[in-house]
């Protein structure tokens, strides 16, 4: 009985069939998702380990048998050792599987040469005194796999230094075995061949792999590849482990494993989507059920809120009308549920409009109705703020008008200044100049080129402020006829960075401009005298192939530290610009 007494159409909405089964889409997909990529990655995480231990088990064995020979060789030296059993253990290690050279060197004396020919391979033996005399001796170096032009194959150096009992160097032994012959069991293996694998140093030098694109390539991570670079950081910090790279599913995910015996890393790379393939089949069919999901819910709520649709349908037409001007009567309102506070909010919003177009059509009727349509369109034309742009400024002036004031009547004051605005706005307008402010018998425009190039604007700047001085002739010839003293009026033009938006709050603002460009202007309106146009020297970059300069002035402008040069011009010299 609860739920039938539920009269809010968003509670409907929700207790019925969005809520639930959204929270229960979304819960499950994410929860789903993510156990079975961690369970996916773990498996392969697992597997790749497994592999990669393996191959590292098979070349630590193979290498470990000339090492365990070398290390007993190295206990002779402890004390009095043989002869005899230094040469075995020589001859020992030249017996191996993969041993390409045994080669023994003693430092500081001319060792005794004596020849023992070995299969193919003739091997060099030091005199019987200096093979005793060493105290001690270990590994020192592994030595990345370089080709023996003798041999005719790749070839790992095992090098052991010898020292005497003060820990000075006394030989050194080096036992070369075939790379071959220690990567045997890993090439072998499926996976070496499947799979993008290869073999690198501490540094990340390959050593072998198995992409024919890496033929070019001598080291790891040199490409700045993320996953790369993310493998070599981790192998200074574990021996083994697995990387993923970026993206959900991962583009790539990697594996690697550290020898034992050698300071190497057997590294494997395996894209992600054929890792979690089962997953991201499963995501499209857990999005298809989705989608069938939804289209259940909107066949629901078009049954259980019919009404609310209907009510909408009604709001939309409405709305239509209104988009072309036509207001209409009030939509009735027929429920107190959230449909019709919603058809109360569009009676309100509408009752708005009819106000803000009054609104517009009073204090807006100074700017072109084809500037304020392009206006409209420019993002900051609509909230407060703004943005930097270039644009010409206009201020114009009339000279002599306050001691004038002094001696008419407050209405002889009003009338004149009306149809002295009256003609200056009729032409600013036809110029699509951008009126911002009176104040007193002055006035500032600004031509914005909002996307367009400055220069044209500049000349259409120009143009107005001709003709403005131009419309003074029909002005002053409507004084005369009334007995009214003549006018004369200067004008500045300028050129420059403003802050171009709405200024002021959200409940009163105005469409303007601000900076120290429309200070400079202010200050070259003064310099103008009655009927002159003068214009700054940014006015005159963007226009002086085109201008009849009258006189050019250097003066000294209140607020700016060194004299400026400003122009008086007479007009166009191309009568193409003009008009």
């Amino acid at each position: 009985m609860f739920l039938f007494r539920v009269k809010s159409l968003q509670q409907r909405l929700i207790f019925f069939l969005l809520l639930p089964v959204i929270c229960l889409l979304v819960v499950v997909g994410f929860l789903g998702f993510i156990y079975a990529r961690q369970v996916m990655l773990n498996e392969w995480r697992e597997g790749a380990i497994a592999k990669l231990q393996w191959a590292a088990h098979n070349m630590d064995m193979r290498l470990g048998k000339p090492i365990e020979w070398i290390e007993m060789f190295h206990k002779t030296g402890g004390g009095r050792a043989e002869y005899a059993l230094q040469n075995w253990i020589l001859g020992q290690l030249r017996e191996l599987e993969g041993v390409t050279k045994v080669h023994l060197q003693w430092l500081g004396q001319r060792p005794e040469r004596r020849t023992m020919r070995m299969g193919s391979e003739m091997h060099l033996h030091m005199d019987t005194q200096r093979m005793m005399q060493f105290h001690r001796g270990r590994i020192t170096e592994v030595t990345p796999p370089t080709y023996d032009t003798q041999a005719g194959h790749e070839t790992v150096s095992l090098v052991s230094i010898l020292k005497d009992e003060s820990g000075k160097e006394v030989g050194n032994l080096e036992v070369a075995v075939r790379f071959e012959y220690l990567m045997e069991d890993i090439i072998k293996l499926g996976w070496w061949q499947s799979d993008m694998a290869c073999l690198i140093d501490d540094s990340g030098i390959f050593l072998a792999h198995t992409e024919w694109m890496m033929n070019e390539r001598g080291k790891l991570g040199e490409t700045n590849d993320p996953l790369e670079l993310a493998v070599l950081k981790a192998m200074r910090e574990n021996p083994n482990g697995t990387v993923r790279g970026p993206g959900h599913p991962p583009d790539k995910v990697a594996g690697f494993y550290r020898m034992e015996q050698a300071p190497w890393t057997i590294v494997i790379f395996a894209p992600g989507r054929k890792i979690l393939a089962p997953i991201v089949r499963f995501r499209f069919y857990y999005a298809l059920g989705g989608i069938l999901c939804i289209v259940v819910i909107i066949l629901l709520i078009r049954f259980v809120g019919g009404k609310a649709v209907s009510a909408v349908k009604e709001i939309s037409r409405a709305a239509g009308n209104v988009a072309r001007g036509d207001y209409g009567d009030p939509l009735p309102q027929k429920s107190q549920d959230e449909i019709g506070q919603l058809i109360g909010s569009f009676n309100a919003m509408v009752q708005g409009l009819k106000e803000r177009d009054f609104i517009s059509n009073t204090f807006g009727r100074y700017v072109d109705h084809e500037i304020a349509r392009e206006l409209m369109r420019q993002p900051e034309a609509t909230r407060l703020g703004g943005e930097k742009r270039q644009v010409a400024i206009l201020i114009s002036d009339i000279r002599g008008f306050t001691p004038l004031s002094e001696s008419l009547s407050p209405e002889a004051i009003i009338s004149i200044l009306n149809r002295y605005f009256s003609h200056m706005i009729e032409v600013i307008r036809h110029h699509k100049g951008i009126i911002v402010d009176f104040f007193g018998d002055g006035v500032l425009v600004f031509f914005d080129p909002l996307d367009g190039p400055i220069e044209p604007t500049v000349h259409r700047a120009i143009r107005c402020a001709i003709e403005m001085q131009d419309a003074m002739g029909a002005f002053n010839e409507e004084m005369r006829k009334e007995g009214l003293p003549e006018l004369e009026m200067g004008i500045g033009l300028n050129a420059g960075q403003v802050v171009v938006g709405n200024i002021g709050s959200e409940t009163r603002a105005k469409y303007g401009i601000v900076g120290s460009a429309v200070n400079l202007t202010q200050r070259i309106q003064g310099e103008a005298a009655g009927g002159e146009v003068v214009i700054s020297d940014s006015i005159y970059r963007y226009s002086h192939e085109h201008l009849k300069i009258k006189e050019s002035l250097h003066v000294q402008l209140k607020g700016v530290q060194e004299r400026i040069t400003l122009y008086q011009i007479e007009g166009f010299r191309d009568a193409s610009l003009i008009g």
